[in-house]
């Protein structure tokens, strides 16, 4: 497995000292304008300068995560969607010219969403939560109320898009989904919110390319059975990346957790991912911020990080798994 850690931007930092200090040696990157002050990477030589950035401070730029450009006039099916969707496939071509081969993507119009994040957890450190009570008293946003149909309309387009281009290239592109997983937030509809959901997503595409980033922690919000659906994904080579991370709850209301204090057991589950030879990229997701940290980025702070790459290289190391 390719032990990694998500970048924003390519602006080192003493993050970057620390992941090398801690052996990790495979970057993930989102690399939106909004972070780097460049073009998007459907520009080739923005997207080549950052990978050469990556190399320089001892990293391998392997994958790319999150929404690289404005995404909502494909998600949402607006004017404007082909002109968007032909620079997507640029930044695809151009990620398989660079040996850039994998793309966790999402289609969350309303993206990642929390209503809390400042929750105390063990030692007062602070997590991320959602409860539908407060969800549902946020205003719709400025596109109005959109349907669940609409949406699983705009991602099948989207997939017949770009599924080829990404096959061509040699891209794995790993799906997201929902977090939180609940079927509306701000009038518009989520669809990736159960494993059923999934597997017709998964059905709309026989691509090789087309699989998952399978978000251990929304899933197990979900109250799916995780390692029966490892098992399932898996054996179909589905399984494109692996986010860990633990959760707290039920979709209607939930918090984070460190990955040793919630209700998975997190060592079997690294041991199942080695039963069906998932050897891609995996990272800790979603980490506590801690004492003498700002919370200014909740989920992402760099001490929930170095307790969370250190616990799953500890699992790693007991379980015999490789981190190549």
């Amino acid at each position: 497995m390719k032990l990694s850690f998500l970048f924003f931007s390519d602006k080192p930092d003493v993050k970057w000292e620390l992941c090398r200090q801690m052996g990790v040696k495979y970057a993930i990157a989102k690399l939106a304008p909004e972070l780097t002050g460049k073009l998007p990477p459907w520009d080739f030589d923005t997207l080549k300068a950052s990978k050469q950035i990556f190399a320089n401070n001892g990293f391998d730029l392997i994958g790319l995560e999150g929404d690289q450009m404005d995404m909502m006039r494909i998600k949402l099916g607006l004017p404007g969607r082909d002109e968007d969707v032909a620079l997507y496939k640029k930044m695809l071509e151009n990620m398989g010219k660079l040996g850039i081969n994998l793309l966790c993507y999402n289609f969350m119009a309303t993206g990642w969403f929390r209503t809390s994040k400042d929750i105390q957890e063990r030692g007062g450190a602070l997590v991320t939560g959602y409860d539908t009570a407060d969800g549902e008293k946020l205003p719709f946003t400025s596109y109005g109320e959109i349907s669940p149909e609409k949406i699983w309309d705009n991602y099948k387009w989207f997939i017949n898009q770009v599924m080829p281009i990404a096959e061509k290239a040699g891209v794995k592109m790993a799906l997201h989904p929902d977090d939180p997983p609940v079927s509306s937030l701000q009038g518009i509809g989520r669809v990736l919110i159960n494993a059923g959901a999934i597997r017709k997503a998964l059905s709309m595409s026989a691509s090789p390319s087309h699989g998952l980033t399978f978000c251990q922690g929304t899933y197990v919000t979900m109250g799916e059975n995780i390692p029966s659906l490892i098992e399932e994904f898996g054996k179909q080579g589905k399984i494109h990346f692996v986010h860990l991370r633990d959760v707290d709850g039920k979709p209607e209301h939930f918090r984070e957790t460190f990955h040793d204090n919630g209700p998975t057991n997190m060592p079997e589950m690294l041991k199942l991912y080695q039963q069906i030879g998932f050897n891609g990229p995996l990272r800790s997701d979603h980490v506590p911020t801690m004492a003498g940290e700002a919370n200014h980025q909740p989920g992402y702070g760099m001490s929930g990080n170095l307790f969370g790459i250190g616990y799953i290289k500890g699992m790693m190391d007991t379980l015999d798994i490789q981190s190549i």
